[in-house]
């Protein structure tokens, strides 16, 4: 839970340096978690209403407003959450070694899968272009701090 509240705390829209695969994954399980919670009172209000508007010829006005309470809800968490998400995907390329822009094979049939493997990548170890290893700091921190 950290992982996602740094994600949206701290690094916003923060498109420079390197996320390590932790962060990007929890970002991703919590974001996922969140937007299925709220899609699931849509899907189940809007298949009450087609089965009610079948059997009955409309639907109830309570099935209507509580499908656009959850749609609306749904609609503004997606797009509060877009640039972090899309910010935190950008950094775990740096990380892996890959320019950001490669975000954007996103954009063609099977290009995700693409992204996806790149995300699955180990860390590039030590210093890219993008900064220091993310990982080495943790440890170099805790090493540091153990010699006298």
């Amino acid at each position: 839970m950290n992982e996602y509240l740094n994600v949206i705390r701290n690094n916003y829209a923060n498109f420079q340096g390197r996320a390590r695969r932790r962060e990007y994954w929890m970002f991703t399980l919590i974001n996922t978690v969140i937007l299925i919670l709220l899609q699931i009172p849509v899907q189940g209000a809007a298949l009450a209403m087609a089965a009610q508007s079948e059997t009955e010829g409309s639907a109830t006005p309570g099935f209507v407003g509580i499908t656009l309470v959850f749609a609306i809800l749904l609609m503004i968490y997606a797009l509060a959450v877009l640039v972090p998400s899309i910010a935190v995907t950008v950094r775990r390329l740096h990380d892996s070694g890959k320019s950001g822009w490669w975000y954007l094979l996103n954009l063609i049939p099977f290009g995700s899968l693409v992204v996806l493997v790149f995300c699955v990548l180990d860390s590039e170890p030590g210093t890219n272009k993008w900064g220091r290893n993310p990982k080495g700091l943790n440890q170099a921190s805790a090493v540091g701090a153990n010699n006298w």
